[in-house]
């Protein structure tokens, strides 16, 4: 059991950016870097890895925006980026080369970076749907997630100042969304002594804020509670339909609609008639229906995991009525315990076209649908099934971009049901492929191969878990050393998630073809409960005191890897980040025998304390309430940094930590505590800490191949062949 918060003696590192915490943390990183990324043979691997981020000859994957396809693209020359747009009538001959004239620069954050002296990091833009004529851009000190919004204008290529009634908002996490062009949907905390924002660090309002005046006097369409998650708002560029949303934990929400077009402070909004674990997507006339768990209408219950789609129509003539709906996809009857083998991972809507992404163990297929007009046929029936024709088999899909404001082709834009696509495998490098409205396709070009395909090998198994559940895992096998028995036992790293309903897809990966199968090692990917490889239920079942069956699952991986001959203990490593993280720290304190070393990244450690840090009591819905009697009946059973034992007692495998001082989702203490506590306890832990780079670790290319070098030349240097 935990000992109390106050005789943690590592609380002191929970201060991001103190002079002492921060002196702790480059002693550490000076020391890794010189181990790990030292000498000829890690420099080579990281300009190779860079050189692979930054080639010129990389898909510049496109979102479509009436007739242009928009692009935002890093090089070597443009290390922070360039958002960019290159008329359709280009992209439709094929995927234009990085540096083909036609690609306009519309923002270029080196530039700004160096004119303002802030280490901007973009983080994405929000256009004015359809007239395409004004953009929100969302900017970040270092990669974390709360942004500053400016407003920016394409025409002009200039960001509007404030005194000409621009809107600009200052660094907080946030979102918003266009209603016309002088006012936006604002879910932001701008003042946290206030009380307008969670206890997770989000948005508690909702307001309505209208050009040229302060966001803070906005008026509030909507209020969350202190212990939601956070509140949110769309509207609906077509109709003008907006929806309210407040949720309540991470898995549940409640949606409200207001009817198109309506003034949002003179009208009462009606709430959507559903449980609060049923996801709702809108688009147009329709409303779409995602529950993750069984959900009764009109007398019949259709399954979690099922898509059901309903007239808007319907439920603005009488809001507190759902209509029956219309079952696009209903996964399998469970047999004998058995889990959905299908999935819908993602919906796309195209104007007369709705795409579902389907995951059939992990595999990507599209199914199409026209979707119908509620007005000249019979509501919610006439949903009718259309081909996809073209893509292959044993692959990742991936919808890029569905533009359904499109004005179509007489316009000199796409079609508003093309979507394109990003299509990839395992050895398979990623296409961009264009699904035209017909059902056909076309290549519209390819990334070169980044490593050698020859001789890699993939191959998909299941362990069996301590309940008896099978667990998908799949293996990627490069080839044998020159020299050495193709069938011996080789260094393998075991990668797995298994949390928040997040599918593990085998897809390509080139710095990990490049720095580790090429060189004949082997990479196995575990679909562990937890994650959303075989839909809702499967995640259910890893949920809060559940959790542990995640833990097993990937145990069994490990065991059965070693046991088929794949790999031994001292060459089996593992490796997970975030959720992950909180996963290879299980491993660590509860099975260091299976394995021989041990990558964890941007973490969740301290369960006793992680809904106190950042964004951490967003994720009570995931793991438990550590102020409750969870703490005693689950939480603190596995809880990692409470389970450090001493060196004289247990052999725990090597360990690299690592994680970033700009994440601002999951605290760096996290990362910084454990490794404070494995070093008194006399264990061999390096630590990475790189300064930017938010939760993904990185901030840009060369950020990006320092980490994969550290990580790769970890396990190459700690896992060993049995004596």
């Amino acid at each position: 059991m935990a000992a109390p918060e106050e005789t943690d003696p590592n609380l002191w590192l929970e201060e991001i950016e103190s002079a002492a915490a921060l002196d702790w943390v480059r002693a550490r990183g000076d020391r890794t870097v010189a181990d790990l990324a030292g000498g000829h043979r890690a420099e080579a691997a990281h300009a190779r890895a860079l050189g692979i981020l930054d080639a010129s000859d990389r898909i510049a994957w496109p979102v479509l925006r009436g007739g242009h396809a928009y692009n935002f693209w890093r090089d070597a020359a443009h290390p922070r980026g360039l958002w960019r747009r290159a008329p359709w009538s280009v992209l439709a001959c094929g995927a234009p080369a990085s540096d083909d004239p036609a690609w306009e620069v519309l923002l270029d954050v080196d530039a700004l970076a160096q004119r303002e002296g802030v280490n901007w990091v973009y983080s994405g833009t929000t256009v004015r749907r359809p007239a395409d004529d004004r953009a929100l851009v969302s900017l970040s000190r270092g990669g974390a997630d709360a942004v500053e919004v400016r407003e920016f204008d394409p025409a002009t290529r200039r960001f509007v100042p404030a005194e000409e009634g621009g809107f600009h908002l200052p660094e907080v996490k946030c979102s918003v969304s266009w209603v016309d062009a002088d006012t936006v949907l604002l879910a932001a905390p701008l003042d946290p002594d206030g009380g307008d924002v969670t206890d997770s660090g989000y948005a508690r309002l909702v307001r309505l804020w209208r050009r040229g005046t302060a966001p803070a006097q906005a008026p509030v369409l909507l209020a969350g509670e202190d212990d939601d998650v956070a509140v949110g708002a769309s509207c609906d560029p077509a109709t003008g339909r907006v929806l309210l949303s407040r949720a309540p934990d991470f898995h549940t929400s409640h949606v409200w609609f207001l009817p198109p077009h309506t003034d949002p402070t003179a009208a009462t909004p009606a709430r959507i008639p559903v449980p609060v674990d049923c996801r709702v997507e809108s688009s147009g006339d329709w409303l779409l229906l995602r529950p993750r768990t069984d959900l009764e209408v009109a007398g019949r219950v259709h399954p979690g995991g099922s898509v059901l789609a309903v007239p808007w129509a319907a439920l603005d003539a009488d809001p507190a009525r759902l209509p029956e709906p219309t079952v696009l996809f209903a996964p399998e009857p469970a047999v004998d315990g058995a889990f959905p083998t299908r999935t819908v991972e993602d919906v796309s809507w195209g104007r007369g076209r709705l795409l579902l992404t389907v995951l059939e163990h992990a595999e990507s297929r599209l199914e199409a649908f026209a979707i119908p007009d509620p007005a000249g046929r019979e509501p919610g029936r006439a949903w009718d099934r259309l081909p996809v024709a073209g893509l292959p088999e044993h692959v990742s899909v991936d919808v890029l971009s569905c533009d359904r404001h499109s004005p179509g082709p007489g316009a000199g834009a796409p079609h508003p049901d093309d979507a394109l696509l990003a299509v990839s495998g395992p050895v398979v490098p990623p296409s961009l492929v264009l699904l035209r409205a017909d059902g056909s396709t076309e290549t519209l070009g390819s990334t070169p191969h980044r490593f050698d395909p020859d001789g890699v090998e993939v191959a998909r198994h299941t362990a069996i878990s301590d309940d008896g559940t099978p667990v998908p895992y799949t293996v990627l096998r490069g080839p044998a050393p020159a020299g050495t028995d193709p069938d011996a036992p080789r260094p393998t790293i075991l990668y797995g998630y298994g949390g928040f309903e997040i599918p593990m897809r085998p897809a390509y990966a080139a710095l990990r073809g490049a720095l580790w199968l090429e060189e004949g090692g082997v990479f196995v990917i575990a679909g562990i409960r937890g994650g959303g490889e075989y839909g809702p239920s499967w995640h259910a079942a890893a949920l809060r005191e559940k959790r542990p069956r995640a833990y097993e699952d990937f145990a069994a991986v490990a065991r059965a890897l070693v046991d088929t001959g794949v790999t031994t203990v001292p060459q089996l490593g593992a490796h997970g980040g975030s959720n992950g993280g909180l996963l290879m720290g299980v491993m660590l304190t509860r099975y260091p025998e299976l394995f021989g070393a041990i990558a964890i990244a941007v973490p969740l450690l301290d369960m006793r304390r992680y809904h106190l840090l950042l964004a951490g009591a967003s994720w009570m819905a995931e793991y438990g309430d550590p102020d409750s009697a969870d703490w005693d009946d689950f939480l603190g059973a596995y809880s990692p940094y409470q389970h450090v034992r001493p060196a004289s007692e247990v052999r725990y495998p090597p360990v690299l930590m690592t994680t970033s001082t700009r994440d601002d989702r999951v605290h760096p203490a996290h990362a910084r505590k454990m490794t404070a506590a494995l070093e008194a306890a006399g264990h061999d832990v390096a630590y990475y800490e790189n300064i930017e780079g938010g939760h993904g670790g990185a901030a840009n290319n060369a950020q990006e191949a320092r980490k994969a070098v550290l990580l790769y030349e970890f396990f190459r240097r700690r896992l060993t062949s049995p004596s």
